[in-house]
């Protein structure tokens, strides 16, 4: 089966979706503020320790959405996305593939995108919809390509085209493709994978 990879944050969409979705929240849900007291400092200090390299990127992200349980989840993605999904670029409603989206962000924000545009696949990082901490690994780099193989046999699937706005985290899934496209400002800018990646 030929099918085409995309990216999704500042790839499919101009915007990285977790963290505007966090803000979109605080607005919406004024008293989410009584929790920053809390929320900042430990915050910081999981960044610290990731910049550290005490901590992984992965367990730094199980706490980003510490403020899920305090939301009614289902009601502000859907906000979210009557308000964002103008923002998709055009060039997406295009495609003529089987398209597989790979993204690191939370599946309870992206099913409901992925259910709007159509576009056959989804995989993401996967969080618990009553903490939302992580379950299992940030879906990021290496991990993209293992989840896709999780999906998919390998020898079941032709990647043709690969999209990303990332050379360097998406180099993995860029591996995989025919043909690769660097999104830049939302625009597709192809390149080959030898000439940017000479390691």
């Amino acid at each position: 089966m030929d099918i085409d990879i995309y990216d999704f944050d500042k790839t499919i969409v101009p915007f990285d979706s977790g963290s505007l979705f966090s803000g979109y929240c605080i607005l919406h849900y004024p008293y989410l503020v009584l929790l920053l007291p809390i929320a900042v400092p430990v915050l910081l200090v999981a960044m610290l320790l990731m910049r550290a390299k005490i901590i992984s990127f992965t367990s730094f992200k199980k706490i980003c959405f510490m403020f899920v349980p305090f939301i009614p989840l289902e009601r502000a993605v859907k906000g979210f996305w009557n308000r964002h999904e103008k923002e998709v670029h055009k060039w997406f409603y295009d495609r003529k593939r089987y398209a597989v989206v790979i993204s690191a962000s939370p599946d309870f924000l992206l099913k409901e995108i992925q259910d709007r545009l159509g576009f056959e696949k989804l995989i993401c990082t996967r969080h618990s919809r009553k903490t939302g901490a992580i379950v299992g690994e940030n879906c990021r780099g290496k991990e993209k390509v293992r989840r896709l193989y999780e999906e998919y046999d390998k020898d079941s699937i032709n990647v043709i085209d690969v999209y990303s706005d990332s050379i360097y985290h998406d180099k993995p899934i860029f591996s995989l493709g025919q043909n690769c496209y660097h999104i830049v400002k939302g625009e597709k800018v192809p390149f080959k994978f030898d000439e940017v990646y000479k390691d």
